[in-house]
């Protein structure tokens, strides 16, 4: 069972959800109308950590599942755990200013990764 990991994916779509009506709040507040996607540095911050973190979610979730299939659950969860706390450091720092969004996005960034060569590196082992 993988009762850990399927935790953390639903922590990882919960902060999605989050940031997602985070978008629609700052829009509201700076008075940007829809369809527009600039116009504001508040609103536009807002908009790319969505749209970021979007960017990232197919990258993060097959590679935490695979992780967790072929390495293990607690480690998978672990390091999915990493990536969430990496994309909410992201979001504090980018919703101050773009230049603070480094940290987190570099935490976040290599989870995935490892995430990605550990599922890899165990799928090719199994392979050969």
């Amino acid at each position: 069972m993988y009762h850990f990991t399927a935790l953390v994916t639903l922590l990882a779509i919960a902060f999605y959800l989050f940031v997602t009506i985070n978008v629609s709040r700052v829009r509201s507040r700076t008075g940007i109308k829809v369809p527009a996607t600039s116009g504001h540095p508040d609103f536009e911050r807002a908009f790319r950590i969505q749209a970021n973190t979007l960017e990232w979610m197919p990258i993060f979730l097959p590679a935490l599942w695979l992780f967790a299939v072929y390495i293990g659950d607690a480690a998978a969860a672990g390091l999915g755990a990493v990536w969430v706390i990496g994309r909410v450091i992201y979001f504090v720092g980018y919703s101050k200013a773009a230049a603070k969004r480094g940290p987190g996005f570099m935490i976040q960034g290599v989870a995935a990764i490892a995430l990605w060569a550990g599922a890899l590196g165990a799928v090719v082992l199994r392979l050969v």
